[in-house]
């Protein structure tokens, strides 16, 4: 049932750091995305609970995060989940955000960075985030039959990886704020033994 991109480097990998390896994408490849995506669109609710009932069922471990889901097993139970039903069209509702913005980097960068902040206040770590890209592509792929092509693969892994290095950014940057005004507050706490009555 597994699909055949599972191991094939789609999974969350170190990002290096240096602007120049980062791979963009081509004029051509955010065609390629915007055409496939219409099609997608048209059975967006289905993609995103196949998405994450395959993310559940390969990476059990991500149900952690996830607290209406942690406990459970069944995965025809999840199917039919309208928690997970609303949470798949959250999420590819900032993918059809994300298409949106595909002309406009900048404004594609601040909601993904803003997503990755937000994962921070839910205890979502990066180290998930690239795993639903690569769902994503098995959930679209019999979708899309004859118009996949190992191009179009290529346009919408390097879209998850810039979403994905964009979301661990905010996620960062959240972790560090929330740990300066940890060491600012108790900085400015008074130490009770040393305050005479």
């Amino acid at each position: 049932m597994g699909c055949a991109i599972s191991g094939l480097g789609l999974a969350p990998r170190q990002v290096n750091e240096s602007r120049g390896e980062e791979e963009h994408l081509t004029e051509e490849q955010i065609g390629m995305i915007k055409v496939s995506w219409k099609v997608i669109q048209e059975d967006i609710a289905k993609v995103g609970i196949i998405m994450f009932v395959r993310l559940f069922e390969t990476h059990p471990e991500c149900k952690d995060v996830f607290f209406l889901f942690r406990d459970v097993e069944d995965l025809e139970r999840l199917r039919t989940s309208k928690e997970l039903r609303a949470h798949g069209l959250r999420v590819m509702s900032f993918i059809e955000k994300s298409v949106a913005r595909l002309d406009q980097l900048e404004r594609l960068d601040m909601l993904a960075v803003e997503l990755g902040k937000s994962h921070y206040r839910y205890n979502a770590p990066p180290k998930y985030y690239g795993y639903v890209g690569t769902e994503f592509i098995c959930a679209v792929r019999p979708i899309l039959k004859e118009k996949w092509t190992p191009e179009l693969e290529k346009a919408w892994k390097t879209l998850f990886q810039y979403i994905t290095r964009l979301m661990r950014q905010g996620y960062l940057e959240e972790e560090g704020t929330k740990r300066t005004h940890m060491l600012v507050s108790t900085k400015e706490r008074p130490d009770k033994r040393n305050t005479a009555l």
